[in-house]
């Protein structure tokens, strides 16, 4: 089918993402494309292992189509994100939980319904210059296809600060947060791809990666930790207010960046990641969490909204529904509540 490339070739089952001009973005079809490729060859024998890379070196995936999504949404139509969504993170469950290892390459930038393809396999591979982020909260949405459970496992309150300042992390800081496995230069990729479609040896890619490379978020990690522990949004907006001398330089960039983002969005993320960080997390849990959200998103988020400034009339100036400092804690709680008979299934239907 157009905009992806799906083939046995070799040892492999390969998947090429192939939108290059939308950088990749990942829509509907393509989500079911997947999904009926992991199906078929689970239990392949011939098939060792999945490889999935993109075309064009601008990016691996960055986010889902989301033009669609804001036309349905404006239409009054919400049930067709709430199947959307479902679909998407079936397949990002299947992604997470599948039976053979999962390769992914990725270039440039993987953002948000990318991070649901590319981040959730055995062998994530980044470069140097490769950017990945979690941009949801600029957008009116919650970090989701299964992201909220990699920013909760992420090192002390990293997960909050990368999910409501938005920040992209290079190849090495993916790494640190727990995005990625393995930083090799890209000019090596081409050689390996070929190796793993020959023999479907994993093995290679660990001999190949660059040990210890250098990273920039852990020198933030304590002012991370000092700021971004508040039980809510408002916890964390009064501790960087009040940062001292040492942290008045991060404070100001994190409480810049925060003040782009819709109030409702952060203010849930924040809630999503104490709900979920520990013992029990698991990825369907952290899905179904995400589900509650963007079922709703786009009758009662600032969803709609968000795209419209970004994408539509990219003016960059969204009317949000609720101001940062005004934010009544019962708008999380609707947001959040358990969907009863709509819950997230991770079966197939009909």
């Amino acid at each position: 089918m157009p905009d992806i490339y799906i083939r046995a070739e070799g040892c492999a089952g390969r998947i090429t993402l192939d939108r290059p001009k939308a950088l990749n973005a990942l829509t509907y079809d393509m989500c079911l494309a997947i999904e009926a490729a992991l199906d078929a060859w689970a239990d392949d024998s011939t098939v060792k292992l999945i490889l999935i890379d993109a075309v064009g070196d601008k990016a691996f995936c960055a986010g889902g189509d989301i033009q669609e999504l804001y036309a349905r949404g404006k239409a009054g139509d919400y049930e067709y994100g709430q199947r959307f969504w479902a679909d998407e993170y079936r397949l990002n469950a299947r992604i997470f939980e599948y039976p053979k290892p999962i390769v992914s390459f990725l270039q440039g930038f993987t953002m948000g319904g990318g991070v649901g393809v590319g981040c959730h396999g055995t062998h994530r591979i980044v470069d140097h210059d490769s950017a990945i982020s979690m941009p949801e909260c600029s957008i009116g949405l919650v970090p989701d296809v299964g992201g909220s459970m990699m920013l909760a496992l992420a090192p002390g309150r990293m997960g909050e600060y990368l999910g409501l300042t938005t920040a992209r992390m290079k190849g090495a800081d993916a790494i640190y947060a727990g995005f990625a496995d393995m930083l090799i230069p890209a000019d090596q990729w081409d050689r390996l791809k070929t190796e793993l479609v020959a023999d479907g040896d994993v093995e290679i890619l660990a001999r190949n990666a660059v040990n210890n490379p250098e990273t920039t978020l852990p020198v933030l990690q304590d002012a991370v930790d000092r700021h971004f522990g508040g039980e809510t949004l408002g916890d964390i907006l009064r501790s960087l207010q009040a940062a001292g001398p040492d942290d008045a330089d991060f404070a100001a960039s994190a409480l810049k960046a925060i003040g782009r983002n819709s109030p409702l969005s952060m203010a849930c993320t924040v809630e999503m990641m104490h709900r979920l960080r520990g013992e029990t997390l698991t990825i369907r849990k952290a899905l179904d969490l995400e589900y509650r959200f963007t079922y709703r998103a786009l009758e009662h988020s600032d969803f709609v909204e968000g795209i419209r400034a970004a994408i539509i009339d990219k003016d960059r100036n969204p009317n949000w529904q609720h101001e940062l400092d005004a934010l009544p804690a019962v708008a999380v709680s609707n947001m959040l509540m358990p969907l009863g008979a709509n819950k997230l299934s991770f079966e197939k239907k009909g």
